[in-house]
């Protein structure tokens, strides 16, 4: 079992989510996908040891900040 998201990926699994925090927990963000603000959130999140991925992180560039 992986201990981080660089040792799951290491082994090939890239669904990997660290456990112990909860998605909701997180501040989203409305920075565009590939950006470097984007990166730099992830950047922090994986930092941190928590999960990449927040169910309301920005998709898509036609998303508005205030959806």
């Amino acid at each position: 079992m992986p201990r981080s998201v660089i040792e799951a990926i290491k082994q090939g699994d890239w669904n990997f989510e660290p456990g112990g925090q909860e998605p909701v927990n997180l501040k989203e963000t409305s920075a565009l996908p590939g950006t470097i603000e984007k990166l730099d959130v992830l950047a922090d999140r994986l930092r941190q040891g928590l999960p990449l991925w927040h169910p309301r992180d920005r998709l898509a560039y036609d998303e508005t900040d205030d959806a």
